[in-house]
C-alpha cells in the first residue's frame, strides 16, 4: 500500500540528487548505498534495521552515516519519520497519504486509507473555527486479536500454518 513502485524509484532518486545539489552536499558511495536500500524498503524501518540491510552491501557503513542520511531524506521530503509509541523512530518512504493502526503490545503497524475518515476530519476542522487541514497524522493504538487474548485470534502479521 502506498509504496513507491519500482518505476517511481528513479524519480525519487532524481529528487534526492536535486536536493543534494541545492544544498551543496556531497554524493558519497556510502550515502548512495543507504538511499538505494531505503527507497527499496517496504514498510517502516528503524535506523538499526537500515544499518543491518546496508552492511550487507558495505560493512564499513556506520550508524551515524545511516542516521544522518535518514535525516537528510526527511529534509528532502523523501521520507517520513514516525514514532509508534515504542521509543524507536521508524522511517517510511514518502508516499500518498495514509494512516496507521498500531498494536500496542506486539508492535504490528497496519497502514490504511479511509475516505470517510478524511471527510469527517475536514468537517470537524470546519465546525471548530473554519480550519483548513493542510497536513495531519492519524495513528490509532489498540490490540490485535492475538494480544486481546481472543481464542484462536491471530495477529494479522502471522499466517495460519497449513496442517
Amino acid at each position: 500500500m502506498s509504496r513507491p513502485e519500482t518505476d517511481d524509484i528513479p524519480s525519487l532518486k532524481e529528487k534526492w540528487k536535486d536536493y543534494l545539489q541545492e544544498n551543496s552536499l556531497n554524493t558519497t558511495q556510502q550515502r548512495e548505498t543507504i538511499v538505494e536500500e531505503f527507497l527499496a524498503c517496504k514498510g517502516h524501518v528503524s535506523t538499526d534495521d537500515l544499518l543491518e540491510n546496508v552492511r550487507g552491501e558495505n560493512k564499513k557503513i556506520g550508524y551515524a552515516t545511516v542516521y544522518r542520511t535518514l535525516k537528510l531524506l526527511v529534509e528532502a521530503g523523501l521520507a517520513h519519520a514516525r514514532d509508534f509509541g515504542d521509543g524507536q523512530t521508524r522511517y517510511e518512504v514518502a508516499s500518498d497519504h495514509h494512516d496507521h493502526l498500531i498494536c500496542s503490545k506486539c508492535g504490528l503497524v497496519l497502514e490504511f486509507e479511509d475516505d470517510e475518515i478524511e471527510e469527517l476530519q475536514d468537517k470537524v476542522a470546519q465546525r471548530l473555527g473554519g480550519f483548513k487541514i493542510v497536513q495531519h497524522r492519524l495513528e490509532l493504538f489498540g490490540l490485535c486479536p492475538k494480544e486481546q487474548g481472543i481464542e484462536g485470534g491471530l495477529c494479522p502479521n502471522e499466517t495460519v500454518s497449513e496442517g
